[in-house]
């Protein structure tokens, strides 16, 4: 089978409740064998579950796919046989035995899963740091300029000040809806 060579995301199987701990640990592996070139994020799919329970509020981060861990990589040799041999990892969805290699999910795919759970399926690196001023480029606020107070590498959004009816305002953006100003 032909190696991919771009990024694309992947179904894992794991045992159940190991989630968290498969994520951890392919995290772990990833810097310790030298793989940040392959493997990327790896996500284990929750959202925030609101509950009330002896007249308490409580929130908590219920699994959306119990079992299953999304991991964005290369497929190379290398790289599928380091998640595949990962603690708690069980296979790959997709795989059809026998050696072979697993089917990516189609990008519709991913952008359904990621969005349900508040991350973006973009690959975008943004150069900036804490006090930097971005432009914003997409969404409410397209034309405004604002300060970077936030930035969630992993969820590839950050929080920005920008100010509007003659007041400092924070908000929530993704990476892909702003631009450095240099």
């Amino acid at each position: 089978m032909v190696e991919s060579a771009e990024k694309q995301w992947y179904v894992l199987h794991t045992y159940s409740g190991y989630e968290n701990k498969v994520k951890l640990n392919l995290d772990s592996r990833k810097e310790s064998m030298g793989m940040q070139d392959y493997i990327f994020r790896v996500v284990v799919p929750e959202q925030e579950e609101h509950e009330v329970k002896n007249g308490k509020d409580e929130e908590k981060m219920e699994k959306t796919f119990p079992g299953y861990v999304l991991v964005e990589m290369i497929m190379t040799d290398q790289a599928w046989y380091i998640v595949r041999n990962t603690p708690g990892v069980t296979g790959f969805v997709g795989s059809h035995g026998q050696g072979s290699k697993p089917t990516p999910l189609l990008p519709e795919e991913v952008d359904l899963v990621l969005k349900r759970i508040g991350m973006s399926s973009r690959h975008e690196e943004l150069d900036v740091s804490v006090g930097d001023t971005v432009k914003i480029v997409d969404g409410a606020f397209t034309g405004l300029d604002g300060k970077v107070t936030e930035i969630d590498n992993e969820k590839m959004r950050l929080k920005v000040n920008i100010e509007m009816f003659g007041r400092e305002t924070s908000t929530e953006l993704e990476f892909n809806q702003v631009d450095p100003i240099v």
